[in-house]
């Protein structure tokens, strides 16, 4: 499970995040691994992309995304779980929440603290690299 910030690193292009996450998302899209997505990601993807560079580009980008992720849905039950979770942020909760459901190994997120109480252990990317035997520094 990938959280938002994982995505937003590459589609950003944020420094000195970019190189890790670029790596995590192209061992989706070469079907290394499987990448699982919140829903709710989506929508707030497709807007954070439009306001800064247009809708063709947050549409374009939604559309690769949907093309190489899975997609966990978050439905009444996924809430109710997150809501009985000890996270400190709700949002945090549901992709905790989401994971858990898909039998997620790790949640991939540069905010590992943000999880400490999530039933799935949460990793950076830099660190999931390095269960992967593959960073950026090989």
């Amino acid at each position: 499970m990938l959280d938002l910030n994982v995505i937003l690193d590459v589609v950003q292009n944020r420094s000195p995040h970019y190189t890790d996450s670029a790596i995590v998302l192209s061992k989706v899209r070469t079907a290394e691994l499987v990448g699982i997505l919140p829903g709710h990601a989506l929508t707030t993807l497709h807007y954070i992309i439009a306001k800064s560079s247009g809708s063709q580009k947050a549409r374009e980008t939604i559309d690769w995304l949907l093309r190489y992720f899975e997609i966990a849905a978050a439905d009444k039950s996924v809430f109710q779980k997150a809501r009985n979770y000890s996270l400190k942020d709700f949002e945090d909760a549901v992709v905790a929440a989401c994971a858990e459901v898909d039998e997620s190994d790790y949640i991939v997120t540069r905010n590992t603290g943000d999880f400490s109480n999530s039933p799935v252990k949460a990793i950076t990317p830099h660190h999931f690299l390095e269960l992967l035997g593959k960073t950026s520094a090989q």
